[in-house]
């Protein structure tokens, strides 16, 4: 048996239950993972809250979480590129607020010694998300200008800094309290909010980045230069817009292939071993305080990312 958060029904965070469950077995192609540490993204708890339930309806009880770090406790007969004690990260379709989770070996990668388990929970949901929205969807270069909202979050203080090592302009937005935190993190320009209209004195840019939508989303249309890119991580942008202002259509979402997460999981896991990207720690819970975990994610105006911590690995 095993400790692990079980959700019953849509609602707040006082639905999130600590239970004793069984632990979960891999199939033939499957690795079973002992979690160490699991990012605490914002799509948990707008899933807990039912935001997704016409697209993405949950099977009830469910374990929340998809991303996490953690080490092989067993692995299918089919799987010869892993072994037992290994450290790895990755993405799992059956949950990880849990001391166990099973994943498939195609969504899991190894973990550099060099770098924390606490730095790997963020990477499968915050820094690979961050690299294909910038440098895939966003075809960012060298030299471009670029404008993120939000950007203190755990996805936006990772692609501040993605955006600054490959040599764009960067430009980011926040509350008065993170200007100086996001100077340090390598923005260029740095804006509150809450006391400056950015679409007064922002121009140009090649491509907007936003992670909070509503006022946000519809205020960005006009500094966002001609053939440019608009991209919205919650929610899609008019496609008319898109063409009144002349910007470049998006492709709809294609699929990746695993040796294409594989490379850019290595490149962002030896940039955090150089100490090129930091990956920024907000707060640290426990299964048991996960429901204070979701209220501060609720919340919003975070600094980087919350980690929940399940195994003691100091």
């Amino acid at each position: 048996m095993m400790k692990a958060i079980r959700v019953y029904q849509y609602g707040g965070p006082e639905q999130l239950k600590l239970e004793r469950i069984p632990i979960p077995q891999p199939s033939s192609d499957e690795v079973l993972i002992r979690v160490h540490t699991v990012g605490v993204l914002p799509y948990d708890w707008k899933y807990r809250e039912g935001y997704f339930k016409d697209s993405r309806p949950a099977i009830f009880p469910y374990t929340p979480g998809t991303t996490f770090a953690g080490t092989v406790e067993k692995i299918g007969r089919n799987v010869h590129d892993y072994h037992i004690g290994q450290e790895v990260f990755g993405r799992s379709k059956y949950g990880t607020y849990a001391e166990f989770t099973v994943a498939s070996r195609e969504e899991i990668f190894p973990k550099p010694s060099t770098i924390t388990f606490q730095e790997a929970a963020a990477i499968p949901g915050s820094a690979i998300l961050a690299w294909l929205t910038l440098f895939r969807d966003g075809e960012l270069r060298e030299g471009e200008k670029v404008l993120i909202h939000g950007a203190a979050g755990g996805f936006g203080s990772i692609a501040v800094q993605l955006a600054k090592w490959k040599g764009a302009h960067v430009i980011g937005t926040s509350s008065g309290r993170n200007l100086d935190f996001l100077s340090l993190l390598g923005a260029d320009n740095v804006i509150d909010y809450t006391s400056t209209s950015f679409e007064n004195i922002v121009q140009d840019v090649d491509l907007v980045v936003d992670t909070v939508g509503g006022d946000t989303l519809e205020r960005s249309w006009s500094v966002v230069k001609k053939g440019g890119k608009l991209l919205s991580l919650v929610e899609q942008p008019s496609a008319d817009k898109i063409r009144m202002y002349g910007l470049k259509t998006v492709k709809p979402f294609t699929p990746y292939s695993p040796e294409e997460t594989k490379i850019i999981s290595q490149t962002i896991s030896q940039l955090i071993a150089d100490r090129k990207l930091r990956i920024v720690i907000s707060k640290l819970v426990s299964l048991e305080t996960v429901q204070e975990a979701h209220r501060i994610s609720q919340q919003g105006h975070g600094r980087g990312r919350i980690i929940l911590k399940v195994y003691d690995d100091d």
